[in-house]
């Protein structure tokens, strides 16, 4: 089969095009013919440069959400029958651990994670537990299943279950352009919030309030945390959701917040170490909020509204497989509004 492959960290001109063999099926396994596979910032592109801080095995292939049809099933397997269309979650969970037995899988104790502890799915083939799929409803396409995939349910996650989102609160968006910034603004307008979106490029604003923000702010040209008082009146909001972490912006996220409010992070792409003065958080009864990815049933539940509707991915372009190098280099370059996805012929 045909797959991205690469054999040391560096730069895209690692990634290669080559023939490999067929991934073996476990008997929990299912084997997907792929047919899309998002390109992230940190589990494609970090990981391709440095790991994103864990060890990999080489040679590599990437991508952590691949969607297709179902090719082959393991003798254990149960529920899914070749020619069924999935989409793979891209956590690998135990099931034994007291978070598994909690429904909380995405908190599991031995998680790994697809396309970086075990190869991809960008390949025309990648084999996945079978607990770990979707199935993509009818009239949804594989690009649109991939691109739901990581972002969407990892939103609703932090914003609904973590931080508690009511009907009637502001929420300020930062990275708004980017796939969890577009996933938590239609997740914040789909709970009757009001949303501030933040975003690094004066093209970016229209396309940001076309996504459903209320107002769209350039933190480039304009002190954040000013406009953002301005246009509440001086309140400030009830929540950050914050997906960058960068020393420049994370004072500005801070400085936003309302008495009461949360700062909800799930993302540390602007660099991850931040400096933190916790004198306000307590004076002002404010909260810091995190989590990574999605309990399943968030999952089925994001593709349930996708498919009435209700939620949409967005995609800025896509590429072939074959063209993965340029793919990254358009995600690194940050000139994005929405998911760059690889789709496999």
């Amino acid at each position: 089969m045909k797959a991205v492959v690469f054999y040391e960290h560096g730069g895209p001109e690692v990634l290669r095009v080559e023939d490999v063999p067929r991934p073996a099926v476990g008997s929990d396994e299912v084997l997907i013919r792929v047919r899309a596979v998002t390109v992230n910032r940190t589990l494609d592109l970090d990981v391709r440069q440095r790991g994103a801080n864990w060890p990999i095995p080489f040679p590599h292939i990437l991508g952590p959400d691949p969607a297709g049809d179902v090719a082959e099933v393991g003798s254990a397997v149960t529920g899914f029958a070749p020619g069924d269309r999935v989409v793979a979650i891209f956590i690998r969970w135990c099931g034994d651990c007291e978070f598994c037995k909690a429904g909380l899988e995405n908190a599991c104790e031995k998680q790994q994670v697809t396309g970086v502890h075990t190869r991809g799915g960008n390949a025309e083939y990648a084999s996945v537990p079978a607990k770990s799929l979707v199935r993509i409803p009818a009239g949804m396409s594989y690009e649109d299943a991939a691109a739901l995939m990581m972002v969407y349910p990892t939103a609703w996650h932090l914003l609904v279950d973590r931080g508690g989102l009511r009907a009637g609160e502001t929420v300020l968006v930062m990275a708004a352009g980017g796939a969890l910034g577009i996933a938590g603004t239609q997740i914040a307008k789909l709970h009757g919030a009001r949303v501030i979106a933040a975003v690094g490029s004066d093209w970016k604003l229209e396309r940001a309030r076309a996504n459903g923000a209320d107002e769209a702010v350039n933190y480039r040209s304009i002190k954040l945390s000013d406009e953002v008082r301005r246009l509440t009146g001086g309140r400030g909001v009830d929540i950050v959701f914050e997906n960058i972490s960068s020393p420049e912006l994370w004072p500005e996220s801070v400085a936003s917040l309302a008495t009461r409010g949360r700062l909800l992070t799930c993302g540390s792409h602007g660099g991850g170490t931040v400096e933190l003065n916790i004198r306000p958080f307590y004076r002002k009864h404010q909260s810091i909020i995190s989590s990574a990815a999605a309990p399943k049933r968030i999952v089925e539940r994001v593709y349930e509204l996708a498919a009435e509707g209700r939620l949409r991915p967005v995609i800025h372009t896509t590429f072939p497989l074959e063209q993965a190098r340029s793919a990254h280099e358009l995600v690194a370059s940050r000139e994005v509004f929405g998911r760059v996805v690889l789709t496999v012929s």
